[in-house]
């Protein structure tokens, strides 16, 4: 673990507000509520009960300072309590602080941010269509085509590849080589695989460890000090950190699984330390004094382009505010992170929990609310009777290319939707070719006969899905 750093006087930890956190513990909400029925009110602790989730961290900005976080829970059975310190994986928030680093070498003109990558990659190169060329900007961005969307990890015990076998497929890789197969700058399409062609960039221009370029660059700067992209952690940090646990609460076999995929999913962190990072990123884009980042680059971070997306953030204007966040996911491990420029507003969930999406997304409603926030209040929809014959014809396991599997099941006289191994909630249907769930704004685009096809809907995500096999109802 690194020694302790000064953190920056705009991220000091406020005086605690204890309505506020009693507030917080005790709105919890669902993303979506069913039109004409009330909007029930849980508690953290009866949420992480319901949805087997062993330990949770919360960190709250207000006007710009971390106002106050709070444990809960434990890292594992037997393990210790979850404190503010609690180290957890990351997941996909790896990204927006590589975003953030590759922006400052940009700063530096160590890296271009409209040229060519592979002109200033060594050895292996990006593979793109003839006559095509990739930008850092549109890696970034995920605009680049290319492939990949996300990495397993590597269980304990399991040999870990190398980031030039990961972007080459070879073994002991577990995932597909990283290609450009979409005309450059035309689609918004996730690709873990894309940030892993900016961590051999990284390396590449600067010769040095990618995780030491990230300290140097972003996690000392911002003050980020308990943060780290150690993969694997050191077995002092190991033993006091969240382990990871399963849809229905029972550890990972072996614990954390290491990601040698740094730049996409490497980054252990506290949710003070994220909320550390919004803050210099909002610091920045308001050309503050100091800032770690010039303000057109943050100002190009954060002008949401194809699928509201920034240069590593997901960003969403609102009427008075600018909101850019990001969600994380590794094995075992759901986490969140939203902040806004202009309020200084903001929250960071951690958790050790395959549900621990749903929890961090009704914490941070229930932050929203409590806080006055212009956005991130629960939808309501409206629920009509599934036909008979529609309902039968649904039931079944589809494919989601790239993602896995789900199955839709039979409850009662409606539906269930399994999006998890082990976990199921009701599926609900707002026309007949169109189905929503209550956990997040997930809606489920049906196709017509004869085949059962159709898409997942969340936002900037779009991913078309088969059916693999039918069953009976």
């Amino acid at each position: 673990m690194m020694a302790l750093l000064p953190i920056p006087a705009a991220a000091q930890q406020a005086a605690p507000t204890p309505s506020n956190i009693a507030v917080v513990e005790q709105g919890l909400t669902s993303a979506v509520v069913l039109a004409g029925t009330p909007a029930p009110r849980r508690t953290i602790e009866a949420e992480m009960r319901r949805l087997h989730v062993p330990g949770v961290s919360v960190a709250v900005l207000h006007g710009g300072a971390i106002e106050w976080s709070k444990g809960y829970g434990v890292t594992r059975a037997g393990g210790a309590a979850v404190t503010s310190d609690t180290l957890f994986q990351a997941g996909s928030i790896s990204k927006p602080v590589t975003a953030l680093a590759a922006l400052r070498l940009v700063q530096q003109h160590r890296l271009t941010l409209d040229g060519d990558v592979n002109a200033q990659l060594r050895g292996w190169q990006l593979p793109t269509p003839p006559g095509e060329q990739v930008s850092l900007r549109e890696l970034l961005s995920h605009t680049a085509g290319t492939t990949v969307h996300g990495f397993p990890g590597y269980a304990a015990g399991v040999v870990v590849p190398s980031v030039d076998d990961v972007l080459a497929g070879h073994a002991p890789a577990n995932t597909k080589p990283v290609i450009v197969d979409t005309k450059p700058g035309t689609t918004w399409r996730y690709s873990g695989g894309g940030y892993t062609v900016i961590q051999k960039l990284i390396g590449d221009v600067t010769g040095k460890p990618f995780a030491a370029v990230l300290h140097d660059e972003v996690l000392r700067p911002a003050g980020m000090a308990r943060s780290s992209f150690a993969q694997p952690l050191d077995a002092a940090s190991l033993a006091i950190a969240a382990w990871p646990h399963d849809g229905s609460g029972k550890p990972v076999p072996g614990g954390p699984h290491t990601y040698p995929e740094l730049a996409a999913a490497g980054l252990w962190s506290t949710p003070s330390d994220l909320l550390r990072y919004a803050v210099a990123v909002r610091d920045s884009v308001r050309g503050e004094k100091g800032s770690i980042l010039d303000q057109s680059l943050a100002t190009a971070m954060l002008t949401p382009g194809k699928g509201e997306w920034g240069l590593g953030l997901e960003v969403h204007p609102t009427p008075a505010d600018r909101a850019f966040a990001h969600g994380g996911s590794n094995e075992g491990y759901e986490n969140f992170l939203v902040a806004y420029t202009g309020s200084g507003d903001g929250v960071a969930v951690m958790t050790n929990g395959a549900q621990g999406a749903e929890l961090g997304s009704e914490i941070t409603r229930s932050v929203a609310a409590a806080y006055g926030w212009p956005s991130y209040h629960s939808i309501k929809r409206a629920s009509v009777p599934i036909p008979g014959d529609i309902r039968a014809r649904l039931i079944g396991t589809y494919v989601v290319s790239d993602l896995g599997s789900f199955s839709i099941t039979a409850i009662g006289s409606g539906l269930a939707i399994s999006l998890k191994e082990g976990v199921s909630e009701p599926l609900y249907a707002s026309a007949p070719d169109s189905y929503f769930i209550l956990s997040t704004d997930l809606v489920l685009r049906m196709g017509r006969e004869p085949k059962v096809t159709g898409r997942l809907v969340m936002g900037s995500f779009d991913w078309p899905f088969t059916r693999e096999t039918d069953a009976k109802p």
